[in-house]
């Protein structure tokens, strides 16, 4: 199946060019002229990286990439602009951006960074669904553990053995493929699973 790219830019001539180029590498392309014509149309979840202009009239690319962040929603995106300026390329990057680039863009820095928001697009997809694959016991032990409590004190509110906790720990493991609670941690907050005693 072919990685998808939303590209948002209000250059007709522009996104055509960009839209060819995209299709002769093998993305199945889906364009739009605003941002707030691509947040309308968002699917749930990420599956495709984002190519956006930084400055179109209506939303900016800065105020749509804030409006995902607030939906809990981690787009890859790869900024293009005319005229950015540090501050708004540090915000963005901080913000969980791809790329910053400059235009006119080269072909080959653009595929680059937009191979990259698509390998994070199958990664995060893969992670969704070894997340999907725990039993419900398993994610209340994974709540817990990312919250900092040990074992005893994970069965002691849950009613069982540091034994039977232990084995759940250790598949939540072995499923998610990590090694460390650090590790759990950062998939957790990837995923959007707040830690026990913490609104979800």
């Amino acid at each position: 199946m072919a990685d998808k790219v939303y590209l948002v830019d209000d250059e007709p001539d522009l996104r055509r060019a960009l839209e060819r180029l995209l299709q002769a590498e093998g993305f199945k392309v889906e364009s739009h002229a605003s941002a707030l014509d691509f947040l309308a149309r968002l699917p749930a979840e990420a599956d495709g990286c984002v190519v956006m202009d930084l400055a179109m009239p209506g939303l900016d690319g800065l105020e749509a990439q804030q409006r995902l962040v607030m939906a809990a929603t981690r787009w890859p995106i790869v900024f293009l602009t005319g005229h950015g300026d540090i501050r708004s390329s540090v915000q963005a990057m901080k913000a969980g951006a791809v790329d910053f680039l400059t235009k006119p863009v080269k072909a080959g820095e653009l595929l680059a960074a937009v191979r990259t928001g698509a390998a994070q697009v199958r990664e995060a997809a893969e992670l969704r669904a070894r997340f999907a694959s725990l039993t419900p016991r398993e994610r209340e032990v994974m709540r817990h553990v990312i919250a900092g409590r040990l074992n005893k004190m994970i069965a002691m509110d849950l009613g069982t053995t540091e034994q039977t906790i232990k084995v759940h720990r250790s598949r939540v493991m072995e499923k998610l493929g990590i090694r460390s609670v650090a590790a759990l941690v950062s998939v957790a907050q990837r995923l959007g699973v707040t830690p026990t005693g913490t609104a979800s």
